[in-house]
């Protein structure tokens, strides 16, 4: 079961294109100046079963990516790992911000390894207010990366998403 903050089904900030995000209840990390600090205590959300959201996701049509925001998605990476694998089954596009890094997630448990493996964008590391810009795309400050999940799972290393989609541009 996910313990979930909310779904916004028309997203237009957490991604490219028109999105569904699915913000998760709980986070570990407590960033000073986070966007969502009423996300931080955990069990206290909606509780939803992966294939109810699933179906929230189907209902709008123009939706082609999601996105998995906080909170910590990876906190939960378990119960997201199986909403990631019914989304990609439907040929969504899955995208996840989290305050860990990649490398803590490669080194993270089998749940976290699991959700990775459903993902095709990750923005890694935690918000930090002295890094903060607001002319970036897609994060909060200059830290964090943009990732090709698939590509660093297979070198084994955090690489680059190269996509103009994802860096501001459009092809």
């Amino acid at each position: 079961m996910l313990d979930l903050a909310g779904i916004v089904s028309d997203s237009i900030v957490d991604g490219p294109g028109i999105r569904t995000t699915i913000f998760c209840q709980g986070c570990p990390h407590h960033c000073p100046g986070c966007q969502n600090p009423e996300t931080w205590p955990f069990g206290t959300g909606t509780p939803m079963e992966p294939e109810a959201v699933a179906e929230i996701v189907r209902q709008n049509p123009l939706v082609r990516g999601v996105t998995f925001s906080g909170g910590e998605p990876f906190a939960q990476a378990g119960e997201f790992a199986r909403l990631g694998r019914l989304l990609k089954a439907d040929g969504y596009e899955i995208a996840a911000y989290t305050g860990f890094l990649f490398e803590e997630l490669l080194e993270g448990t089998k749940e976290q390894h699991q959700l990775l493996e459903t993902i095709d964008v990750l923005v890694d590391g935690p918000f930090l207010m002295k890094e903060r810009s607001l002319e970036l795309n897609f994060r909060g400050s200059r830290n964090q990366r943009i990732l090709d999940v698939p590509e660093s799972l297979k070198k084994g290393v955090a690489v680059p998403e190269t996509s103009l989609r994802w860096l501001g541009e459009y092809e």
